[in-house]
């Protein structure tokens, strides 16, 4: 098969690959600002016909008592998708804007691979859980738990990582026996309809088990926390977006999984290679250009040295410009779109109206006269109330700000609305785990650790959010608990 479409991707409604009722609109390389194609426009119909099919599926038929079909399913779309890797890298780089190198990783091969991890969780969970004989009011009786699909999953994701979050909704959600209804942002609509494609021709899942709905209206997604058919919303955006999905879900009370926003900290102790920890900074908010909840874009080093780590991470900043996704060597590519680029650029402004100094970067490259850049920049000169610090920017920008000693550092860490990811630096094993102890995040990593992987559960604290995805954590998400006893 040919994945790219020469006009539009359908939308995959009820095991068919159909248009969209609202004709398409237009998907822009954000690299070139070209229009390279274009995506099925679904309307509120189309969704309520895909929630429909998905109720359908999971209330007549065997799909989430089938644990051997789903693992089945689940593998081959794995299979069927590294088939195709080389034409959805091309695609992903093509819509996304990020660096090729990242396709060989989390953009692409490393969610493709964690299908078979799911399907591996789906025949070896202990479906039934044996608690024994008691005796409650003097009757003896026989108890077990059962886990059981929660039913039909509205998932909604953004464009950063869209295989990657696409991925760690649908995986665990379809291991666990769940139906699912996908909206994916309407900047990366290829990375799910195409997927959708595959689904409905190569390989083996039911009607309406896997439903994606494309869509240039965000209300379309809007649907899935308001519609009663819809037993839980699995959500990956922005804070401000999250709290109205959980207060839409609150109407039918459906359950809710809530991955948010984030301003991690990367905090370095005065023990630490200094060169080390703040080239390793600069690498990590230039990733992608800093479109990534996880990324750690506030700089926290010892006052004492201060001045050395602006400069080391400085030059360590202006050796990863802004480049072409396409170049193996790019680290930095585009924003996603002129919209993300002016909120970047005005975040920059701001911090130099509250006082901060632009250390390096603060513009868009001049040698580019298209694509949605912005050079990777530093700003120092603001301590941890600046809106530049509290607020998350989502671009290459990164904010160096003074500790003083270890028990400041993990204050300042944890001085933000968000927990959701941290990194520390340091040599001592003691105060590291003091560190990692103190600080309010689901995931830090040590001396440049990295904790990504299929079985790892991701999540925050406090408004970066509510639950946990991937690992078997993430997986039971997806399920509900039943308590039966019989007497004997």
């Amino acid at each position: 098969m040919t994945l790219r479409p020469a006009v539009a991707s359908d939308l995959l409604i009820d095991g068919k690959l159909v248009p969209g009722s609202g004709g398409t609109f237009d998907i822009v390389n954000p690299a070139s600002e070209e229009v390279i194609g274009k995506a099925a426009d679904a309307t509120a119909a189309d969704m309520d016909s895909a929630i429909a099919a998905a109720r359908n599926a999971f209330d007549t038929t065997d799909w989430s008592r089938d644990h051997a079909l789903r693992a089945r399913c689940l593998r081959q779309l794995r299979d069927a998708l590294l088939a195709h890797a080389d034409e959805l890298r091309e695609l992903t780089v093509a819509e996304v804007g990020c660096p090729v190198f990242l396709t060989h990783g989390p953009q692409l091969e490393g969610p493709i691979t964690d299908l078979g991890y799911f399907a591996d969780l789906a025949e070896s969970h202990a479906w039934t859980q044996d608690l024994g004989e008691a005796t409650p009011m003097g009757i003896k009786n026989h108890r077990e738990l059962r886990s059981e699909a929660v039913g039909v999953v509205g998932a909604i994701t953004p464009w950063n990582f869209p295989h990657q979050i696409n991925f760690a909704k649908i995986g665990p959600a379809l291991a666990a026996g769940c139906t699912v209804v996908l909206k994916p942002a309407p900047d990366t609509p290829w990375c799910a309809a195409l997927v959708g494609k595959v689904i409905a021709e190569e390989t083996d899942f039911p009607p309406g088990v896997i439903n994606i709905v494309t869509s240039s209206d965000h209300a379309v997604g809007a649907q899935l926390s308001s519609d009663p058919r819809v037993d839980i919303v699995s959500f990956t955006g922005s804070t401000a977006t999250g709290r109205k999905v959980m207060a839409a879900a609150a109407e039918s009370l459906k359950k809710v999984f809530l991955e948010l926003g984030g301003k991690s900290a990367f905090i370095v102790l005065d023990d630490a290679d200094l060169g080390s920890a703040c080239a390793m900074a600069a690498f990590a908010v230039v990733t992608h250009a800093g479109q990534g909840c996880a990324i750690t874009t506030r700089l926290v080093v010892p006052r004492a040295k201060l001045a050395d780590a602006i400069k080391a991470t400085g030059d360590a900043m202006a050796g990863l410009a802004a480049n072409d996704p396409t170049n193996p060597g790019t680290i930095c590519g585009p924003l996603i779109s002129a919209t993300q680029r002016e909120r970047v650029e005005s975040y920059i402004r701001l911090a130099v109206e509250e006082g901060g100094t632009i250390e390096v970067g603060g513009g868009r490259p001049a040698d580019k006269d298209k694509g949605f850049y912005v050079e990777p920049t530093l700003i120092s000169g603001l301590d941890n109330s600046a809106r530049v610090a509290q607020e998350e920017i989502f671009g290459p920008v990164l904010v160096v700000i003074a500790h003083d000693g270890d028990d400041d550092a993990i204050r300042i860490a944890n001085d933000s609305p968000y927990g959701l990811s941290g990194m520390v630096y340091g040599t001592d094993e003691t105060r590291i785990n003091k560190v990692v102890d103190g600080v309010r995040t689901g995931t830090m990593g040590i001396n440049g650790g990295i904790w990504y992987a299929a079985d790892v559960p991701f999540g925050g604290y406090k408004a970066s959010g509510i639950g946990r995805e991937m690992g078997v954590r993430g997986f039971e998400e997806y399920l509900e608990i039943k308590a039966v006893a019989r007497p004997v």
